[in-house]
């Protein structure tokens, strides 16, 4: 069900809400999180849309869509509430901001905000430069941000750890999930030998393999290089060599080990509703993120 609201307050549509609740029996209590999305405009709302609703059904939310619309235009709220087959395991608050109320979005927000229950704050593209300090960030115990959409990925993914506050995240980081995985597993068998140097290679313009790198490098205290070429990680001991590679629009890689028979492993790009549905499962600080930003000014950059 989809309910369009024009030219409204957020008072109107909280009773509305309410409403709905009433006569629909959407129970609102079952829900675990407020996920607040601010986007940059309709079009891109749509897709973040989307892929709350999938992440949903793994975490029943509410999900409050902020979509900026024209800052000089007259000041005007477009409120649109989706629930039942059209928000996946959510309850969809769309509000489309005009003119000056794009300056108050904190403001446009609290009124939906779940009662004891914890917010996050995602940013799919566009994220302020310290989440934290945002007026939505400060209302979020976890905020989530996408270097992958930056205008030049590489420099926003390399900015995050100056801004770094605990609760913060990148979907960036979540990308690479299964191939830390991965290496930490193949690194786990004989010999226990200590690394000598690791390579990162790929797309420049990928900055989950810049967390990856500094990951590596942060964990294994050895030189990681990081340069533009085909995706793939080399892991180099006195004795063996580890490589794990994947043609960039590929869903299967190959694992060589010295000495060893290629493998053949499932390792498929993952998609923003799973990197988001992976980070909503945890609400207190990702040390291990923070130290991978901090690893990547270790990485030596060709």
């Amino acid at each position: 069900m989809i309910i369009d609201i024009p030219n409204t307050t957020t008072g109107e549509v909280t009773k509305r809400i309410v409403q709905l609740r009433e006569s629909n029996g959407v129970i609102t209590m079952m829900r675990v999180l407020t996920l607040v999305v601010c986007t940059l405009d309709s079009s891109e709302a749509e897709d973040a849309i989307d892929a709350a609703n999938d992440a949903s059904r793994e975490h029943p939310c509410r999900v409050v869509v902020l979509a900026r619309g024209d800052r000089d235009a007259e000041t005007r709220l477009d409120a649109q509430i989706r629930v039942g087959g059209d928000a996946g395991a959510a309850e969809v608050i769309v509000l489309r901001l005009q003119g000056e109320l794009i300056n108050h979005e904190s403001s446009v927000v609290i009124p939906f905000l779940l009662p004891d229950t914890p917010v996050v704050a995602w940013w799919p593209r566009g994220a302020p430069e310290f989440p934290s300090k945002d007026s939505v960030g400060r209302l979020a115990t976890r905020r989530i941000t996408d270097a992958t959409y930056a205008a030049d990925p590489q420099a926003a993914i390399k900015k995050r750890l100056g801004s770094y506050a605990a609760g913060d995240t990148d979907l960036a980081w979540s990308r690479i999930t299964y191939w830390r995985a991965l290496l930490a597993a193949a690194l786990d068998e004989p010999p226990f030998e200590s690394v000598e140097s690791v390579l990162v290679s790929g797309l420049r313009d990928e900055p989950a393999l810049d967390t990856l790198a500094g990951w590596l490098a942060i964990r294994l205290g050895c030189p990681v290089v990081r340069r533009s070429g085909a995706l793939r990680v080399e892991i180099h001991r006195p004795s063996v060599s580890v490589t794990i590679e994947r043609p960039q629009t590929g869903r299967t890689a190959t694992l060589t080990r010295t000495g060893d028979p290629d493998q053949r492993i499932a390792l498929a790009r993952r998609e923003t509703r799973d990197c988001l549905a992976e980070e909503l499962r945890r609400l207190d600080a990702d040390e291990i993120y923070a130290e991978a930003l901090a690893g990547i000014e270790k990485v030596t950059y060709e």
